[in-house]
């Protein structure tokens, strides 16, 4: 059967970025046609500045929104990456085969990293090398398909170098992965700069639509969404990145096509009004759902802890594996 991983940050609340381009996907498709994994990479917060207490909150809220969200304990397995020590175990070894020109080519690495330079300041090792460890969450659990916006996919390449090589070089004991991407919502813009993705960590103004926004608060963030110069409503997200992105949300919520959409408008205003509806009605039984959630914690608590002793037991024989391979000595038993 087919194996899928995907995870979330917790580094900022989850969007209608993140619902649109990946988790309903998770949620509507992939549990049931694969052996999937979805995973809170709480390690990889790490690797900027944070609070402890809010990398726990949004752990566990991105726990909670991923069931609201439709996963299904009984079809997936849902837990937080910290839970399992094969992650990290991997991923030393996994540096030990990495080379240091592939690690600063990573493009997020790249822009953070002149970003910080130019406050006079620098970013963190676990920065650099966070890509490795991300090819572990994939590798460790002979992974086929990791479901990835476009801004992912050269992470999914790297992982696939670091399996070749190591199986070159130790012999045969990695699956190579595949990245794979929905048709439509790949990446949803910011509604106050569309040409930047809607991302949880960067912004939290009026250009994110976030998955716990009051009816009230979506509303308001979409119909103040920036268009384009001019009336005509068209679909060109290279010339007219606004309202193509407002196309792309609203046939992601009601299943159609951006372009054939774009024929049913003459306004603005009544584009924005029709997205605004739509997102308002995808999210409310998510939040309903979430809400439910939030008033039994134990339900959540015990989600996790099977699952983190699930994705240990599928992990350990494959990390196992590669310790046997690359040469380190096995502990003795008693």
């Amino acid at each position: 059967m087919t194996r899928i991983f995907s995870g979330v940050k917790p580094t900022g609340h989850l969007t209608l970025g993140n619902y649109l381009g990946a988790v309903r996907r998770w949620a509507e498709t992939d549990q049931h046609r694969a052996e999937a994994l979805f995973c809170i990479v709480d390690l990889h917060a790490l690797t900027v500045d944070h609070d402890p207490g809010r990398v726990r909150r949004l752990s566990r809220q991105a726990a909670t929104l991923l069931l609201a969200s439709g996963l299904d304990p009984e079809l997936c397995t849902v837990f937080v990456q910290s839970h399992v020590d094969e992650h990290a175990r991997l991923s030393y070894l996994l540096e030990c085969v990495a080379t240091d020109g592939e690690m600063r080519r990573m493009i997020q690495y790249k822009e953070k990293a002149a970003q910080e330079r130019k406050r006079g300041g620098s970013v963190r090792l676990s920065l650099l090398t966070y890509p490795v460890l991300m090819a572990a969450d994939i590798l460790a659990y002979g992974t086929d398909e990791v479901p990835v916006g476009d801004d992912q996919t050269q992470h999914v390449e790297l992982t696939r170098d670091l399996a070749v090589r190591f199986n070159q070089r130790y012999g045969h004991t990695f699956v190579v992965p595949r990245a794979t991407r929905p048709a439509i919502a790949a990446r949803v813009m910011n509604l106050q700069e569309p040409t930047s993705k809607m991302g949880k960590s960067d912004d939290v103004g009026p250009g994110v639509v976030y998955l716990l926004d009051e009816p009230d608060v979506v509303r308001k963030k979409i119909m103040r969404a920036v268009t384009d110069s001019g009336q005509e409503v068209a679909y060109d997200p290279e010339e007219r990145p606004g309202v193509s992105n407002l196309l792309e949300i609203l046939a992601a919520c009601e299943g159609g096509d951006p372009e054939t959409l774009s024929g049913g408008y003459t306004s603005y205003g009544a584009l924005k009004k029709d997205t605004a509806d739509a997102v308002v009605e995808l999210l409310r039984p998510l939040q309903e759902r979430h809400q439910r959630l939030c008033a039994d914690p134990s339900y959540v608590e015990a989600v996790l802890r099977d699952g983190a002793r699930r994705a240990r037991e599928m992990a350990r024989p494959t990390v196992d594996s590669a310790y046997e391979a690359i040469g380190l000595l096995a502990p003795t038993a008693g």
